[in-house]
């Protein structure tokens, strides 16, 4: 197996209207492997960090959104290389709530969408995410 890093991530699906939130990741990016791509709000929970507490704190840093949060419904692992480290992340998604449209976004990110989920295909989807989606709108 080699040495590998493993991450969990707490990651949302923001829904005001009955659409989603997708960020497109900017060129600021830390590791910049999804640059140009669209994706979910969230990241990496901190040792110590609660899993509730890391989300809220990620969706406010990347889009200014204070959020309700729902249920989890997808589970997903990925494998990258980022700057010759090996990373496992495991991505926890749930679906949170927001009274208001208006994000304010971070550096990592360069544009936002609110989108229908059932439209998914019509963007450029960070692959990790596509299964998530689809996830979603079995429900």
């Amino acid at each position: 197996m080699g040495n590998v890093k493993l991450f969990v991530a707490a990651k949302a699906f923001v829904i005001h209207n009955n659409k989603v939130l997708i960020l497109r990741e900017s060129n600021k990016y830390s590791d910049g492997t999804q640059f140009g791509k669209y994706g979910e709000v969230g990241g990496r929970i901190a040792p110590g960090e609660y899993f509730n507490e890391s989300l809220i704190r990620e969706i406010k840093e990347e889009t200014g959104l204070n959020v309700g949060i729902g249920k989890p419904f997808y589970v997903g692992e990925w494998r990258r290389n980022v700057r010759g480290e090996n990373w496992q992340i495991i991505g926890i998604f749930l679906e949170c709530f927001s009274d208001s449209s208006d994000v304010k976004l971070s550096e990592d990110h360069d544009h936002y969408l609110w989108i229908d989920p059932k439209e998914y295909k019509n963007y450029s989807i960070m692959e990790a995410t596509i299964p998530a989606f689809e996830e979603y709108i079995k429900k």
